[in-house]
């Protein structure tokens, strides 16, 4: 993957809420179990590396349908990163998923 394509995707899911910001650290959520290996390919294109991906839980979508929610936690390796710019400007300090929202 380009890095110019990667930033854009992880610009996406910085403004749909699906990945923030804590500290040095990026963290994505999502239900998509095959979203987690696009997510790994763009942080690895823009020179970071994937730390964890762990399972959090189950959330309902709708009355009957229960997903598993998984955490991917990233770093990205520059310290001033555009990504970490762009996750001031017009990110979130809560996930899509977070209950407390």
């Amino acid at each position: 993957m380009l890095p110019l394509n990667a930033q854009k995707k992880l610009q996406v899911w910085i403004r749909s809420r699906h990945l923030i910001c804590t500290g040095n650290f990026f963290i994505f959520e999502t239900v998509d179990s095959t979203t987690i290996d696009r997510f790994s390919q763009c942080i690895e294109a823009l020179g970071g590396s994937v730390i964890s991906v762990d399972s959090i839980g189950k959330i309902w979508i709708g009355d009957r349908r229960p997903v598993i929610l998984y955490r991917t936690k990233a770093s990205l390796h520059t310290p001033h990163h555009q990504i970490k710019l762009y996750w001031i400007k017009y990110g979130s300090f809560r996930t899509r998923f977070d209950p407390h929202v």
